[in-house]
C-alpha cells in the first residue's frame, strides 16, 4: 500500500460539523423541549426525503436558486437537489398524500437542510431546522397560533430575543402595478436591507414614483400605532386581519414590535410574516426564527390552500442556549479477575431497569477500572469480587461522596440516587 495514501487525513466537508457526546446531549435536550411544546398545541411529526426533484425548489424561486443549493443528476439523469428548506417538501407531501385529510392539518418537523453558501459563525452548509406548518386556514387565528407557538418555544428555552411582525401584503398592494420579476427584485433588496441598491433600481425603473412610498412604509417600526401611519400610505389596504392579530397578541401578553420592512427571503409569503432575533451571542447571524402565511400547494398540482408556518434555526439556538447539564447517571460495574461474566450479568440486570451501566472491555486491573469510572464522571461503581459475590453481595461505591457499602445484588437499584 502507498504510505502516502495510508496516512491520508480526510477532513470533514466545508460548512459541516462533527458533534461530540456533550454537544449532542445538549442538542437532544433542546430538540425534546421543542417537540414537547409543539405536541401540546396538537402538532404531529412528519418526515420528508432528504433529496427532492430540483423542480420543487425552482418552480417558485426560478433557476437562479440552483447556485445556492446542492443540485445534481442521479444515475438515470434526473435533476435532484438536497433540500434547502422544508416548507416546499411539506407542501408537496400535502398535495401527494394529505389533500383529503380533515383540515386544518398541524405538522411539525426536525430535519437537516443543505445550502451551498459561504460558511460563517451561525451559518453552515448543513444545518438543522425545527418547524411547523398549519395547513388549511386563512384566519388571523392561524397566524396567532403559529406565532404564539414559536414565541412559547423561545421563551421556554430562556432565549433573549426580539419578535418582529410584518405583512407582505402591504408591499404587494403598493407594488401591484409592477411585474412579478420586478416585485421579487424589490422584495429581495428590502429583505437584505440593501437600501442603496434599492434606490438605484427604483431610480432606473419606470415606477420611481413609488420610491417615497416604499421608503415611508418600510421605515415604520414600533407598536400598533404605526398601523395608522401605514393606512395613510396605503389607504386601499384592508388592515382588519393585522389589527385582529395584534389585538389578540396583546391580550395574551406576547411581546413584539411591528416592522413593515420584513419581506422574507422566499417568494411564497403572501400575508403576515414574522422574524425573531437574538439580542446577543451570534453577531450578524442573529435571526433565529422566521415564518409567516403563504400559498404554495397550487404550484404543485393541488388546490389553492392557505398555510402558515415557521422554522427555528436550531444550530443558532443551540449555540446560545444555556442548558443545565444533568448529573451523571452512569454506573460502572467493575470486577476482580475471573468475575467478568458475573459483572456483565449484573450490568444487564441494571440495564433492564433503565439504568446506564458500563463494563470494562479492556481487561484492566480493578484499580484502573475505578480510575476510568472517575474519568467518565460515573456516579457509582459496583465492585464485583469473589468474596462478597459468593454471599450474593457486591460493594457499591459512591464516587461523588467517596463512600461505599456492601449491598445485596438484587437491591442495587434501591441504593442508586442520581440527584
Amino acid at each position: 500500500m502507498n504510505p502516502e495514501v495510508e496516512n491520508l487525513k480526510i477532513d470533514r466537508p466545508k460548512g459541516t460539523r462533527d458533534f461530540l457526546p456533550d454537544e449532542m446531549e445538549k442538542r437532544r435536550i433542546i430538540e425534546s423541549l421543542m417537540r414537547k411544546i409543539a405536541e401540546t398545541y396538537g402538532y404531529r411529526e412528519i418526515q420528508t426525503p432528504t433529496f427532492e426533484h430540483l423542480e420543487l425548489f425552482t418552480l417558485k424561486s426560478g433557476e437562479g436558486i440552483i447556485e445556492e443549493i446542492y443540485a445534481f443528476k442521479d444515475k438515470a439523469g434526473r435533476d435532484l437537489a438536497l433540500r434547502p428548506e422544508l416548507t416546499a417538501p411539506v407542501m408537496r407531501m400535502f398535495v401527494n398524500e394529505c389533500s383529503v385529510m380533515p383540515r386544518p392539518l398541524r405538522f411539525y418537523y426536525f430535519s437537516n437542510c443543505f445550502r451551498y453558501e459561504n460558511p460563517q459563525k451561525g451559518r453552515y452548509r448543513e444545518f438543522w431546522q425545527f418547524g411547523v406548518e398549519l395547513i388549511g386556514s386563512a384566519s388571523y387565528l392561524a397566524d396567532l397560533e403559529v406565532i404564539t407557538l414559536a414565541n412559547r418555544i423561545m421563551e421556554e428555552l430562556n432565549l433573549d430575543f426580539e419578535l418582529k411582525i410584518g405583512h407582505v401584503g402591504l408591499l404587494r398592494t403598493l407594488l401591484k402595478e409592477v411585474s412579478e420579476d420586478e416585485y421579487h427584485k424589490i422584495m429581495r433588496l428590502i429583505d437584505k436591507k440593501d437600501l442603496d441598491a434599492l434606490d438605484a433600481y427604483l431610480d432606473s425603473s419606470s415606477f420611481s414614483k413609488l420610491k417615497d412610498s416604499i421608503h415611508a412604509l418600510i421605515s415604520l417600526e414600533g407598536k400598533t400605532e404605526i398601523i395608522d401611519a401605514a393606512k395613510e400610505i396605503i389607504p386601499e389596504f384592508d388592515f382588519t386581519h393585522l389589527e385582529n392579530l395584534c389585538r389578540m397578541l396583546d391580550s395574551l401578553n406576547v411581546e413584539y414590535n411591528l416592522d413593515l420592512s420584513i419581506a422574507r427571503g422566499l417568494d411564497y409569503y403572501t400575508g403576515v410574516v414574522f422574524e425573531a432575533y437574538t439580542k446577543r451571542g451570534l453577531g450578524a447571524q442573529k435571526q433565529i426564527c422566521g415564518g409567516g402565511s403563504y400559498r404554495l400547494t397550487h404550484l404543485f398540482g393541488g388546490i389553492d390552500m392557505p398555510s402558515t408556518g415557521f422554522a427555528l434555526g436550531f444550530d443558532r439556538i443551540a449555540e446560545i442556549c444555556k442548558i443545565e447539564k444533568e448529573p451523571s447517571k452512569y454506573v460502572v460495574v467493575t470486577y476482580t479477575s475471573g468475575m467478568e461474566r458475573e459483572a456483565i450479568a449484573i450490568s444487564e440486570m441494571l440495564r433492564k431497569k433503565g439504568i446506564k451501566a458500563v463494563n470494562d472491555v479492556m481487561e484492566r486491573s480493578l484499580k484502573k477500572q475505578l480510575s476510568f469510572a472517575s474519568t467518565i464522571n460515573a456516579r457509582y461503581s459496583v465492585i464485583v469480587a469473589k468474596e462478597e459475590f459468593k454471599d450474593g453481595m457486591v460493594v457499591l461505591k459512591d464516587l461523588d461522596k467517596k463512600e461505599q457499602k456492601t449491598v445485596k445484588i438484587g437491591e442495587i437499584p434501591e441504593y442508586l440516587k442520581f440527584d
